[in-house]
């Protein structure tokens, strides 16, 4: 006796009838949630272009009318009370719009200041959001570095207050480098890119209270904050682990952090240091990725490569101790900076760390 929620279908026929077609507990038909996903998907896409193309028109349009008021300011003389005129006049005529303020004005004016080649603002700057345009004018004065950072956040698809951050912690000046032997054992293609990949220095502002001369609560403090240290690392880093175990022969060894790289397709084997660079420390971090190489590495994959970070260097020792090394390594230095942090007329009236265990030294 057939199921109360399985019927017969109409049009078949009487042998046919006899096979019912069972129904799923919503009522509908088998292959109704895959035809349903895949609809969303692609309402979902044309939605997305649907707001990228408004966006362009938007800020292509702030750009003609920063462009027009720059003229007639240059070539007219007109004063800054027209713009208040014009915000007051474009807002009566277009009540159901946004983004006629005086202020707003002012912005398109050196939106159009700003970016004088129109081929650049359609190539790349009017495909970002307004806030993220707003901030290139607010922080960036030279306009190759805003340039810069114009073509990465529309690569990475960086938000306002990531591109802040990004500005903030002058990463187009880290950015490449990290000493490194990747010219000498990579393919160019991809020595390039992991040039590239890699800064020096690396800025752990966000550390906290964690004690920076000890590498394990650093490290600990890293993993606690991996969304900010994944960002610090930049596009395209996968966290794998801490602490990965190597078992090699009959030792345990222990990866201090572990990550895959999506574009350069390779294990990247991260050693933290909480003192100056040593060249042995090259010897250890070039058997982890022999290690990882055999144990982890699949075949599609390309050789690991090892970022050794320490809290100082010199670069003759580093350049003389990669020399004979055969696996890729890049080497930097990492800092904190919280003092750079304090209010100028703080600075040097608070004891550093050094002078506070000189004092408790002495009273002990």
């Amino acid at each position: 006796m057939a199921s109360k929620n399985v019927r017969k279908v109409r049009g078949r026929s009487r042998d046919e009838a006899s096979f019912p077609v069972a129904l799923p507990a919503s009522g509908m038909p088998g292959g109704y949630a895959e035809m349903l996903s895949a609809l969303k998907r692609r309402i979902g896409q044309v939605r997305q272009r649907a707001i990228f193309s408004a966006n362009v028109a938007m800020v292509s349009l702030y750009w003609d009318m920063g462009r027009a008021i720059l003229e007639r300011q240059d070539q007219k003389g007109w004063g800054s009370k027209v713009i208040d005129r014009l915000s007051q006049d474009l807002r009566e005529a277009y009540p159901e719009m946004t983004g006629f303020s005086p202020r707003n004005l002012k912005y398109m004016r050196a939106f159009a200041a700003a970016w004088p080649d129109a081929s650049i603002v359609q190539r790349v700057v009017a495909r970002l959001p307004w806030r993220q345009n707003i901030a290139l004018l607010e922080r960036l004065g030279d306009a190759k570095t805003r340039l810069w950072y114009a073509q990465e956040t529309l690569r990475n698809g960086w938000s306002q207050p990531i591109l802040v951050l990004q500005i903030e912690g002058r990463v187009h000046a880290r950015r490449g480098k990290a000493l490194s032997n990747f010219k000498e054992l990579l393919p160019p293609a991809q020595s390039d890119m992991a040039a590239q990949v890699f800064k020096d220095p690396y800025l752990f502002d966000f550390l906290g209270t964690a004690d920076t001369r000890r590498e394990r609560e650093v490290e600990q403090s890293l993993v606690d904050h991996i969304q900010k240290f994944l960002l610090e690392l930049g596009t395209g880093f996968a966290f794998v682990g801490r602490q990965v175990h190597l078992e090699i022969g009959d030792d345990d060894f222990y990866v201090d952090l572990l990550f895959y790289h999506l574009k350069l397709r390779c294990y990247v084997v991260v050693e933290l240091k909480a003192v100056p660079f040593k060249p042995e420390f090259l010897g250890q971090i070039n058997m982890y990725l022999s290690a990882v190489d055999d144990l982890l590495r699949h075949p599609e994959d390309k050789p690991t490569i090892g970022l050794l970070l320490v809290k100082e260097k010199k670069k003759l020792m580093v350049e003389y101790a990669l020399r004979g090394i055969q696996k890729p390594i890049g080497v930097a230095h990492w800092e904190t900076k919280l003092v750079e942090s304090l209010p100028a007329d703080l600075k040097g009236v608070l004891p550093t760390v050094e002078e506070l265990e000189k004092e408790l030294e002495k009273r002990g």
